[in-house]
């Protein structure tokens, strides 16, 4: 038994079935012992998934040109900055960087740290809401029940959980309401609280959000995810059970996309739609017919970029979706 399973294990003991998002919280961000605090690089082939910011330099590069067009439609104010909230290795803000050498580029972990203030610019959060940790709730007999985890000789295992808590309860009628029976959502409150702290420190200027998820529509009555969107990774393997080997396993959940844009509405983000990965990218390297993304020294080269846009557009492209949403008001650039 590792250090972290002895850990969760004495909590349960102690004070009964916990909250899955404690058993995340643990799995993936406990020092030393969860999966996103070991020495082990989860990233790339040799590790366990690969996410955008892996396909450099074409990913980085549309998207400075996006950055650079909504700086133009800024007017381009001199305090101009670029953040990534949970920039990993950070090699997507090293190319936004080098494409665009006059910007200040910040990386910070988590937006309640070392976020700017009074920020004005583009803040973007790349694969940074689906790995928060999350509740689990489930509507059986009418009612909202909370999933929680406890633990017998053959490991952690559901269990039925108690009634959810008015927390919970606001959550889902807010933000997935129509729910059907048996059917079971994760609930970020986290993803809220950290939007909120990103709207409020902004004074001007975007937030773009890319990850996979679902509006609460698309939900609703169990039409997509009847039983949650929960998935573990590992050596480039999707499994359904989040349970097993904590801290040994990447683990995610969809974002609900309606509750990120109901929150940046309370706190004077304007939503500018959803659109998917595919689209967002289009857009952003049309007007040079992607010149400038697929600029190289080489035919080889030329040939890996090509490779690159491909996957950004046709693999994860139909995957991922994007949030843009705006604080002020700007004259877009044509």
């Amino acid at each position: 038994m590792t250090p972290l399973e002895r850990q969760i294990r004495g909590e349960i003991e102690e004070q009964g079935p916990i909250s899955f998002r404690r058993f995340m919280e643990l799995a993936l961000y406990r020092p030393e012992h969860g999966y996103y605090r070991r020495a082990r690089d989860p990233f790339g082939k040799s590790g366990d998934f690969f996410t955008n910011s892996q396909l450099q330099p074409v990913f980085g590069r549309l998207l400075a040109q996006q950055i650079a067009r909504w700086r133009d439609e800024m007017g381009r104010p001199p305090a101009f900055t670029v953040v990534e909230i949970g920039a990993g290795r950070g090699e997507t803000l090293q190319q936004v960087r080098q494409s665009l050498p006059d910007v200040p580029c910040v990386a910070v972990e988590v937006s309640s740290r070392d976020l700017p203030d009074s920020l004005t610019g583009v803040v973007y959060a790349n694969e940074f809401f689906d790995a928060l940790p999350v509740h689990v709730v489930e509507r059986r007999g009418g009612e909202l029940w909370e999933c929680r985890v406890g633990a017998d000789e053959k490991g952690f295992q559901w269990t039925s959980g108690a009634a959810a808590d008015e927390v919970l309860e606001d959550y889902v009628n807010n933000h997935a309401p129509d729910l059907a029976e048996g059917q079971k959502i994760e609930v970020n409150l986290a993803a809220l609280s950290e939007l909120g702290k990103i709207g409020r420190s902004m004074a001007q200027g975007y937030l773009l959000t890319i990850d996979y998820g679902y509006t609460a529509r698309e939900i609703a009555s169990g039409r997509r995810l009847f039983n949650g969107s929960l998935m573990s990774y590992a050596r480039h393997q999707a499994l359904e059970d989040v349970l097993t080997d904590p801290g040994g396993r990447d683990i995610t959940a969809h974002v609900n996309f309606t509750a990120l844009e109901k929150q940046g509405e309370a706190c004077g983000l304007s939503s500018l739609g959803l659109k998917t990965q595919a689209q967002f990218l289009l857009e952003a390297g049309q007007p040079d017919e992607f010149r400038g993304a697929l600029a190289a020294r080489n035919e080889s080269e030329a040939r890996q970029l090509r490779l690159q846009l491909k996957s950004l557009l046709f693999g994860m492209g139909e995957t991922f979706q994007v949030l843009v949403q705006r604080k002020g008001s700007y004259t877009p650039v044509r």
